[in-house]
């Protein structure tokens, strides 16, 4: 869970918790609603829990001869069930302050085997991100049907309009990335471009990740996409967003739904 070795010193382990308690501080996902929140708790709990044991020499003699017993080692050790009923308590999680890393009084260790099964920050930032993705789809088309589409985290179909209306919503992609750059650019772009063929609809592709490439260099990998043929039918829009701040680049051809999906987004 510090993703540190089983030699490191009580200096490196210091630092590595401080780096990876600080992903699920209060401060960093109270934006994300109440569910990520507690997820968010769990984990600080389980990685103090980690801290608490590499921290006490007999604790970590006992942990390091677990691993020993179970064979090779294990990329990181995670901590032992008693940490989600620590998380319950949120007086309980010790966030640190920049100055006092330090937990007092470590916990009894069982003897059963540390759990692997944890979810990481990159995982809690991309449920919460589908889920924002998803409310805004439902509030702008209701009901909407969906087809999945390998390599999206969301493949959505709207309804037509009504029997008199011409307009015809365009199919919505969606797509977690940690970066969101050129080279997610192209592999979102080629990924959609195998979709099949809908002459009657254009495609919206958000691109979505906490780090955005600048501008110029979205505007280049797009800009050479786009001279290739689009074999799905249709055109295709791609709209890079950073989910720290719900802010997109939005591009001059997008259709005006692409703008109210945004700002449902920032106002989600």
């Amino acid at each position: 869970m510090l993703e540190v070795a089983p030699t490191a010193t009580a200096d490196e382990i210091k630092r590595a918790f401080r780096r990876e308690i600080a992903r699920y501080h209060p401060d960093k996902v109270h934006h994300l609603g109440r569910e990520f929140q507690e997820i968010a708790a769990v984990k600080a709990a389980e990685l103090t829990q980690a801290y608490r044991i590499l921290g006490d020499d007999s604790l970590r003699a006992d942990y390091d001869a677990q691993l020993k017993a179970a064979g090779p080692p294990l990329p990181g050790p995670a901590p032992p069930p008693q940490a989600k009923d620590a998380a319950a308590r949120p007086e309980s999680t010790g966030w640190p302050a920049q100055d006092r890393p330090d937990i007092a009084g470590p916990d009894p260790v069982s003897g059963r085997a540390f759990s692997r099964d944890r979810a990481g920050a990159s995982d809690l930032v991309r449920r919460a991100t589908v889920m924002r993705f998803r409310q805004a789809l439902n509030e702008e088309f209701g009901e909407f049907e969906e087809a999945p589409v390998q390599g999206f985290d969301v493949a959505c179909v709207p309804p037509k309009g009504g029997f008199l209306s011409r307009s015809v919503p365009p199919r919505m992609l969606g797509r977690f990335v940690a970066q969101v750059d050129a080279t997610s650019v192209q592999e979102s772009w080629a990924m959609a471009s195998r979709m099949k063929k809908d002459d009657q609809r254009d495609l919206c592709v958000f691109l979505m990740g906490p780090a955005v490439a600048p501008a110029g260099e979205l505007g280049r990998a797009i800009a050479e996409q786009r001279r290739k043929p689009m074999p799905a039918g249709g055109k295709l829009v791609m709209v890079p967003v950073n989910t720290r701040t719900w802010s997109a680049h939005i591009p001059n051809d997008a259709p005006p739904v692409v703008k109210a999906l945004i700002t449902r987004l920032q106002s989600g």
